[in-house]
């Protein structure tokens, strides 16, 4: 009968009859279609929604960075950054849970508390077998935490410890803490191990903010010796944090090793925001050196390389970029780096408030990519931008220059009796504005309320800045238009200090009466709690915003066809535009600085066409993950048999501390174990789940070689957590592959673009994807299909998110979701053409979690 329906279902589709005639094989019983967890369980204990099945998540709070991962008398010890006292990033503490089989997994009382003096960033846990440090007693050694203990008072970090006899379920501080301080604010998250050649102990500890990581070693964990630094090198677009260091087995070499060096990075990340890069190369006790050997942009026919002194004919207004090239920062500025030849373009003359323009001479575009260099202000182009200063034609129905908000103007809760404040702020017109930032700071909270007045235009224009936080999600900072005691139009702020322009469209309200109401019910508990909101217009035009850019801009017929910015970095990276379908076109090039706050300048080198596209730091790194929730990742030392289990943390800064879970937020990722695989000739980090997870493996559904037409076609098979395992060989489509836990307007895309070569996820529409602007979205990543046309994907979904491996685990997606409980669909699709399913095998996944225990 259920082969029937599958049939039936592929005929509905007008599959061929081949595909009909395919062979089937179902081995499964009924029982496995059902989701895990009866659906009226939902309100007990770790059964909550979004809870994760077979992912480690606190019973309650928030939770970041996996610390002190070590093994230790039968148990694998969690540590991880902890806020004990609520559920967004706070009060850092180590929490604490241990398991014996990296699955099921017991949380244990805080280990590491902060104090009146010191919060507890990340680090590492290890065994002191040879009683280096005297904490311990023969046949008892002492687990020793070695943390980034932060002064609460100066917000110095330094290096501390804190050992426990008890298998970790109490600490005790070292009273001769700290055990390594450089007096700096960005000096964190030690990851130690023992260095059996040298007999000592070796720290790997990152300098934050100078893309460094720093190498230590100690006799006795107490005293500590500078031995090197590593970088800048990689993706640099953010801060380095966590780094770990560690050998594996080189597949090239019998008996041979390669050593591997992590490193995190806020934001600059391959999927935005939260990254996890990775080198291989030797270490020989004191210094690591990667493998990566300099990169050489492709050549090309110059546009402008700007190393003779002059602007090559490049047309000049304003005064950003003075009469001559840069030949290094200028007055005011912070070294800049990457630049190639003798000279580059910087707009920093006269600091960031100065403002101008260069524009290349014309040129035939005759090859299919544009390169170029390029830093400064992330201050991206907005099409259909004007000169800064341009007001909108209108009425002006309050400007906030008075001491009042105006006449007839009420205000509410920590507004009360306030008004308009003197300010600064980029594009403000006047010298005051509305701001709820009250001298509490971000937790002032109310209404500024206008009277009422008759809508008579199509458009309602004003200037706003601070919160992101829209109205139809909970705390909002907005501006709301309020006809018949409804919202019916609003705006939030940008998440940041500059005002720009928005307009609420009012044109089905007019003749009506209507007032404009600010909110803000913000406490800042996830940043920018707090609204800047300047004049207000009343006009039929709806308002064109101020260009702002740092930008470089290709022009053809007058159009802006193409753009880049900075990311707000002094560092000049290589970026490429890609052209080919303007070939033969005449376009020039534009170079904007139109920005006067902070950033407000561009880096800009070496234009050449080129057949070959040039590749940026972050297309040129190794990646841990292509996904957007695998961050702070770190291995675990001790581990039985000498393999090497990581585990991130399943979460992003862009978002992390808005995403929709209650009475905890954030998970980690499952346990994975490395090694090293040869692929054409390159070694790469490849991970695959530990074997200990097939545990919760349940009754498996099976389909084999079936052809996949252009569009969707169910599958007979539902899950919420569950193990997938796909084989695809690619056709004629232009893309195929999955949708994941699918229901009415919902499903999680995996699939494989056949054009670009590339696996993506898409989950756009997940679920609940508004709590935060940075959520929703696509995340890519390189793969070539196999010799033989296949491409296979081994995929771990619970039921708030997907892990994606393929590629022997060699390229590697996770991504949150939020779909609702009723979402468990499963369907197959293709565009553009024919693929072929060539097997199908889904095991759902029984909970990991033991809640009596609890």
């Amino acid at each position: 009968m259920l082969i029937n329906s599958v049939c039936k279902a592929f005929r509905h589709r007008s599959v061929r009859r081949s595909a009909i005639t395919a062979i089937i094989t179902i081995a499964m019983v009924v029982t496995s279609f059902a989701m895990i967890g009866p659906a009226n369980a939902r309100s007990t204990a770790y059964m909550e929604t979004y809870r994760p099945q077979f992912h480690f998540t606190p019973a309650q709070n928030w939770m970041n960075d996996p610390n002190g991962l070590v093994y230790y008398h039968g148990e694998y010890h969690l540590f991880f950054q902890y806020n004990p006292l609520g559920n967004t990033w706070g009060n850092m503490s180590w929490g604490h849970a241990v398991s014996r089989d990296l699955v099921h997994w017991t949380q244990l009382p805080v280990a590491i508390p902060q104090d009146a003096k010191e919060m507890i960033f990340s680090g590492s846990v290890v065994v002191d077998q040879n009683n280096t440090t005297g904490f311990g007693k023969k046949g008892n050694p002492a687990m020793v935490a070695i943390y980034t203990s932060v002064d609460k008072s100066t917000g110095k970090q330094s290096q501390a410890l804190a050992y426990s006899t008890d298998n970790g379920r109490t600490f005790t501080k070292y009273f001769g803490n700290p055990v390594l301080d450089i007096g700096s604010d960005n000096f964190r998250d030690p990851k130690v191990f023992w260095y059996a050649p040298d007999h000592e102990w070796v720290m790997t500890v990152a300098l934050s903010d100078q893309h460094k990581i720093s190498f230590y070693s100690s006799p006795n964990l107490k005293d500590w010796t500078h031995l090197s630094e590593f970088g800048p090198a990689g993706d640099t677009a953010g801060v380095w944090e966590c780094p770990d260091l560690f050998p594996l087995p080189n597949p090239n070499k019998h008996r041979q090793e390669k050593w591997v060096l992590l490193v995190n990075l806020n934001p600059g990340g391959i999927a935005g925001g939260s990254g996890a890069q990775y080198f291989i190369g030797t270490f020989n006790g004191k210094t690591f050196t990667s493998d990566d050997k300099p990169y050489a942009a492709p050549s090309g026919k110059s546009i402008g390389d700007f190393d003779h002194g002059t602007f090559n004919n490049w047309a000049v207004t304003g005064n950003a970029f003075g009469s001559t090239p840069a030949t290094s920062n200028l007055s005011g500025q912070t070294p800049v780096t990457g630049w190639s030849g003798q000279g580059f373009i910087n707009s920093f003359n006269g600091g960031d408030e100065s403002t101008g323009n260069m524009t290349s001479p014309t040129f035939t575009i005759d090859k299919s990519y544009l390169n170029f260099q390029i830093g400064g202000g992330n201050n991206p182009y907005v099409p259909g931008s004007v000169p800064v200063g341009t007001i909108p034609n209108g009425t002006v129905f309050a400007d906030f220059q008075g001491s009042t908000y105006g006449d007839g103007w009420t205000a509410t809760g920590s507004f009360a009796n306030s008004g308009p404040t003197t300010e600064n702020l980029p594009s403000q017109i006047g010298a005051k504005v509305v701001d709820t930032y009250t001298p509490d700071g971000d937790t002032g909270t109310g209404t500024i309320t206008s009277p009422i007045f008759t809508i008579n235009n199509k458009y309602i224009s004003l200037q706003i800045a601070g919160g992101n936080h829209p109205n139809d999600q909970p705390n909002p900072t907005a501006v709301n238009l309020i006809v018949d005691g409804k919202v019916v139009a609003s705006a939030t702020g940008t998440g940041s200090g500059s005002l720009t322009w928005k307009s609420l469209d009012t044109s089905s309200y007019l003749g009506k009466q209507a007032q404009i109401q600010i909110v803000d019910q913000n406490s800042g508990d996830s940043g920018w709690g707090h609204l800047m909101v300047g004049d207000m217009i009343f006009s039929d035009q709806q308002v064109s915003p101020w260009a702002t850019d740092t930008s470089v801009k290709l022009i053809v017929d007058g159009q802006v066809v193409r753009s880049s910015t900075g990311q707000n970095s002094e560092n000049l990276d290589w970026t490429n535009w890609d052209v080919h379908d303007l070939i033969g076109k005449t376009a020039q090039i534009e170079i904007s600085d139109n920005a006067t706050g902070g950033w407000g300048h561009i880096l800009a080198d070496q234009f050449s066409l080129s057949d070959t596209p040039a590749l940026s730091s972050i297309q040129r790194a190794h990646w841990i993950d292509y996904g957007a929730d695998d961050y702070a990742v770190n291995t675990y030392n001790n581990v039985p048999g000498g393999k090497r289990i990581i585990i991130g943390w399943m979460n992003n800064w862009n978002y992390g501390q808005a995403i929709p879970t209650s009475p905890w937020r954030s998970a980690m990722t499952i346990p994975k174990e490395l090694t090293l695989r040869d692929v054409n000739g390159t070694l790469v980090l490849a991970q695959k789940p530990v074997q200990q997870l097939n545990e919760l493996r349940g009754p498996a559904s099976h389909l084999e070689n079936f052809k996949i037409s252009s569009g969707t076609t169910p599958l007979p098979v539902k899950g919420e957590a569950y193990k997938l395992v796909a084989t695809f060989k690619a056709g004629s489509a232009k893309t195929f592959g999955l949708n994941l836990r699918t229901g009415p307007n919902q499903k999680t895309i995996v699939g494989y673009n056949n054009t670009t070569k590339e696996v993506y996820i898409d989950r756009t529409a997940s679920g609940n994807v508004g709590f935060n602007s940075d959520f929703s979205g696509v995340q890519r990543a390189p793969l070539e299909v196999s010799h033989d046309g296949k491409v296979t994907f081994t995929i771990l979904v619970d039921w708030s998110s997907v892990e994606l491996f393929a590629n022997h685990g060699t390229v590697l997606l996770t991504d949150q979701i939020f779909p609702d409980p009723s979402s468990n669909g499963i369907s197959v699709f293709s565009t553009g053409g024919t693929a072929e399913l060539q097997s199908l095998t889904v095991n759902q996944m029984r909970t990991a979690w033991n809640i009596s225990s609890k």
